[in-house]
This record gives structure tokens, sequence and C-alpha cells, in this order.
């Protein structure tokens, strides 16, 4: 399996192409900030065909590119129904402090095919069969993609693209419209704590890490896992 990612814009907000191998059929993950010629460069240097973009959320940082990414190249996307709305007005999901100065002169709509997530679905799209876990807590529509060992031979571990939801050391950030601290603690109780400790984790912002090295040392999935209720609140959390 191919896996290529590479930090996008301002915010480094983490960009991934996956395929099965190189010259084959990929899957674009979240194109965001001035991703369009990381993703252009990418395809040509491994000779990939997207066949769609996957959206972990909706947040500005992560879907600022799907427009032009999902126009090159004939694609549809995809992302939960919860975050639609913020594909054409990503202001609104970062509330007035935020979004009204960031979003001045910015003009974002919807590529012409966008398809909706569904918790539990699964994608099978480049060859691969990605799962989809609804995540709520960074914003009420996040969700995670998952591939199983098998994805990659048996030799390579499985993979959960988390999004915003976990960091290697944090979680994705509450404090936005949408963002919910309670569903964040849920979030990762259901969707991170039952993943082997071998699962790489590959998030929107930052290094890999993996689900055992979070389950002993990320002090909000350490809490999580210790049933200490609400968890860290103070400890620092990321993403936009």
């Amino acid at each position: 399996m191919l896996i290529a990612g590479f930090p996008a814009g301002a915010w480094g907000t983490n960009c991934y192409l996956v395929a099965p191998a190189a010259g084959e059929e990929c899957v674009i993950i979240d194109p965001g900030h001035q991703a369009t010629e990381g993703v252009a460069e990418t395809v040509r240097k491994h000779g990939l065909k997207p066949v769609a973009v996957i959206l972990s959320h909706g947040h500005i940082d992560h879907v600022a590119s799907v427009v032009p990414v999902c126009g090159a190249h004939d694609v549809p996307a995809w992302i939960h129904p919860s975050d639609r709305y913020m594909m054409s007005d990503p202001g609104k999901g970062l509330g007035r402090s935020i979004g009204t100065p960031l979003m001045d002169g910015i003009t974002i709509g919807e590529p012409s095919d966008v398809r909706e997530l569904t918790d539990g679905a699964r994608l099978r799209l480049a060859g691969l069969d990605f799962t989809v876990a609804h995540a709520p807590g960074h914003t009420k529509g996040s969700v995670t993609f998952g591939l199983p060992e098998a994805a990659g031979g048996a030799d390579i571990p499985p993979v959960l693209f988390s999004g915003d939801l976990l960091f290697a050391g944090s979680v994705g950030r509450t404090d936005l419209p949408g963002g919910d601290h309670d569903e964040m603690l849920e979030s990762l109780a259901r969707v991170c704590l039952p993943l082997d400790d071998s699962t790489v984790v590959l998030s929107g912002h930052g290094p890999q890490t993996t689900i055992g090295r979070e389950r002993a040392t990320n002090p909000y999935l350490r809490d999580v896992a210790a049933g200490l209720g609400r968890g860290q609140e103070a400890a620092p959390r990321r993403g936009m």
C-alpha cells in the first residue's frame, strides 16, 4: 500500500493520497488550504489516478482545495452531512471572531459531486476498503477513516486516518462552533480505544503515531481509558 502525505498551507494540515501501489488509482484525504499543487505533484510523482476525495470534517484548513482538486480530476467529494454546510460557508464553522476576518474576500463552494458519509459505512474506493466512523467532538460531522491490516498485506499494520480527533499527544480543540468536549471523550472511547495498539494513526496535523503510544502517553486517551470522566480540559489541544 502507498500512503503519500504532505502538510499543506499555513495551518500545516496533513493531506494524504492513498493507493494500493504506485501507478494505480488513489483516494485523496483532506485537501486543505494550498493543497492543490501538492496533490498534483504527488499524483505525478507516483503515477496515480485519483478517484475520490474524502473529508474528515468541514473546517477550511481541511476542505479549502476540494473544489479545484475535484475539478482537476473529475471526482466526487465525500463528507458527513453535519459538516456539509462548511464546504460553502466555512466561516460558520469558525465562529464570528475567527471566521469573519479570516474569510473576508474568500469565496469557497461545493464541488459538483458531493456525497454524504454515514457512521459504519464501508467505502470501496481505489481497490481499498475504508471504514467510516462518525466521531463528533471537534465538529458535529467529524469522521475517521480506517483501513484494516489486510489492506496493505499481512506485514503492514492497520491504519486510522483520524482527522482532528486524535493527534500525537493531544486531541482536537472543542471550543469552536459544533465542538463538544463530552462528545470528544465519547468518540475517543468508542473509536480509538477498541483499536489494536499496532494501529498507525495518521492525523490531520503533526506526526504519525500509534494507538499503543497514545494509549500510554496521551493524557486524554489515558484518562478516557481509566474512566476519569471529563478528562484534562486544560491540556493542550490542536486543530483549527
